[in-house]
């Protein structure tokens, strides 16, 4: 309440007892000028009582409370535009406020345009002193002249004592960690409100209503623990940053999910950004590409195509399939990479990453229970997490025989990396699917939310290729010893001119550990690397592997992972007895 308000209302207020005392004397009161006297002497000192009492009241409330917003024409003082601080599984600061000043006008109140203009060039030598001089000479109530500016610089400008130039305390958003975790946390603009990333979430859970209502308040704020540690996203985006210099890439992209939970580790997308420098997040190259974009995941895709023809019944592990010649549909042929031209085993198929033998096994399933299983796993309908930022699959309208051929090893399916490690998770971890989230999850919660998608035999015997093919096939590179890591390669030809090249590759490695009771799944991603010396090819095995395996020696022991040096078998990872077919 104003004094000017308070002091009118006692004002009113003895007008009216005045009032009724002359209503009084009409009727036919006895008063005496003595009475009157007294009587002003002690309304006057009770006016006065009021007033230093309600001031005094006011006064209290600051100190406790702060500055209330009531009405401000000149916008809030920045109380109701307070975020919660947002904390790493570990309770590190990832996003706080920051106190800071906005500078703002009074054009009314304004009594020379040009020393203020003058006045306050001297601080801000970037300032557009035309712009703010036509705007100052105007009738306007109110206008910001330039928001978030130091302390330093307000001190100078308040010195000026500028006639019409005031301050505002605002929020003002700070990541301390900078571009370590910036696709996960977002950013938010000028106002304080969140526009990406978890930011945005909050906002949408009903942190903006409660900012708009002036309900929001400072010191009523719980901070929000995230799933994240800070310390495993700092190893995933540091190796990925080594990667793409050591491999000139384009792009990478990396993932760490917890397979019991669904909880999301780690995740980074190369190039990002300094949330504290929103804009950078406009440059096309700085996409969320770990959810809001969708790609052909190539030999990935074996992975669940061997799943599904397992789990179906249709296709035992014993079984063979014969990759000696070509498969030849219409004008289109596919072939092996590196073909073993002969029969080849279901471990075989996977571990050589046949292409031949994969489709085969997917024409066994057929073209219906083939997009049913992709379904069942997630990956033909948008991926939903916190985040805001999520893009749709992208397949064919109508499955040929070729289309179920080409999907089969990761051709002519585009999902997001997300998509693709939530749906892998579910094959390790005894056949549950569990929605990927950014917020700490218990076992029993992701057990209320979790959906089975195989059988746990056919979990145990993907634990058994994904370990075979890191024991004996392409995955060799991303062993690290006494961790029991499980993976797939996969190298997908990027499409350039309407058509596949060779020269131009997505390579990527999925991996879960320890294989025995796999409690961690681990994607990466490189995006058109280029081999790392002359002579050598630039294949997942040659890149992406090698880098997830750095990721897991630096980052297993922080999650508590410890390595043991017994054999598989000792250890419980699932064996099988495949003889090879005859060469």
């Amino acid at each position: 309440m104003a004094l000017s308000d308070t002091y009118g209302a006692a004002k009113a207020k003895a007008s009216v007892l005045t009032s009724a005392k002359r209503h009084f004397r009409f009727k036919g009161t006895a008063a005496t000028k003595g009475d009157e006297s007294r009587l002003r002497l002690f309304l006057a000192m009770g006016l006065f009582a009021a007033i230093y009492a309600i001031i005094g009241l006011r006064l209290a409330g600051i100190a406790m409370f702060g500055e209330l917003d009531s009405g401000n024409p000149y916008g809030s003082s920045g109380v109701s535009a307070a975020r919660p601080d947002l904390l790493d599984r570990n309770g590190e600061v990832l996003a706080t406020d920051v106190k800071t000043f906005s500078m703002f006008a009074e054009p009314r109140r304004v009594l020379d345009a040009d020393e203020v203009v003058d006045g306050l060039a001297t601080v801000f030598p970037d300032l557009d002193t035309d712009s703010i001089r036509s705007r100052i000479g105007s009738d306007r109530g109110f206008m910001w002249l330039k928001r978030t500016i130091t302390q330093e610089q307000q001190r100078a400008i308040h010195r000026m004592g500028l006639p019409g130039v005031g301050f505002l305390s605002e929020n003002r958003r700070f990541y301390p960690g900078h571009e370590t975790a910036s696709h996960i946390l977002g950013h938010v603009n000028i106002d304080n409100e969140g526009i990406a990333g978890i930011e945005k979430y909050m906002d949408g859970q009903g942190l903006s209503a409660l900012q708009e209502a002036g309900l929001q308040m400072e010191r009523n704020l719980e901070p929000m623990k995230l799933s994240t540690d800070i310390r495993v996203q700092h190893v995933v985006r540091d190796e990925l940053t080594k990667a793409m210099e050591r491999y000139r890439a384009i792009a990478a992209i990396g993932i760490v999910l917890d397979v019991h939970t669904g909880e999301v580790i780690a995740m980074s997308s190369q190039p990002d950004y300094d949330p504290n420098i929103p804009a950078q997040a406009l440059e096309k190259d700085r996409l969320n590409r770990a959810t809001a974009g969708v790609f052909e995941m190539g030999s990935i895709f074996k992975t669940f195509t061997t799943a599904m023809a397992l789990d179906s019944g249709k296709v035992s592990i014993h079984d063979s399939f014969d990759a000696r010649r070509p498969i030849r549909v219409s004008r289109y042929t596919i072939n092996d990479f590196h073909g073993k031209h002969r029969v080849l085993s279901v471990p075989e198929v996977y571990i050589y990453s046949s292409n031949i033998g994969t489709a085969k096994m997917a024409l066994e399933v057929g073209i219906d229970g083939h997009k049913e299983f992709l379904s069942r796993l997630g990956l033909m309908d948008r991926l939903h997490t916190e985040l805001p930022e999520s893009a749709d699959p992208q397949y064919p309208s109508k499955w040929s025989q070729i289309s179920a051929m080409t999907i089969s090893f990761g051709h002519g399916i585009s999902v997001s990396p997300m998509q693709t490690a939530a749906a892998a998770a579910a094959l390790v971890n005894g056949g549950k699917l569990i929605p990927p989230t950014f917020f700490p999850r218990s076992e029993a919660e992701a057990d209320q939310l979790a959906k089975r998608v195989v059988s746990q035999e056919t979990s145990d015997k993907m634990r058994y290729l994904m370990r075979l093919n890191v024991l004996k096939g392409s995955g060799r590179r991303a062993e690290v010893q006494g961790y029991r890591l499980g993976g797939k390669t996969g190298t997908a030809e990027k499409v350039v001119d309407g058509k596949y090249s060779s020269s131009v590759r997505f390579n990527s490695f999925l991996a879960a550990f320890p294989m025995d009771d796999p409690k961690y799944l681990v994607l990466v991603v490189i995006d058109e690397p280029k081999s790392e010396r002359k002579g050598i090819g630039a294949t997942a095995g040659l890149n992406a592997a090698p880098t997830l395996s750095a990721i897991v020696k630096r980052a297993a022991p922080m999650l508590g992972v410890m390595p043991r040096m017994e054999n598989d078998a000792v250890l419980g990872i699932p064996q099988y007895d495949v003889p090879s077919p005859a060469r």
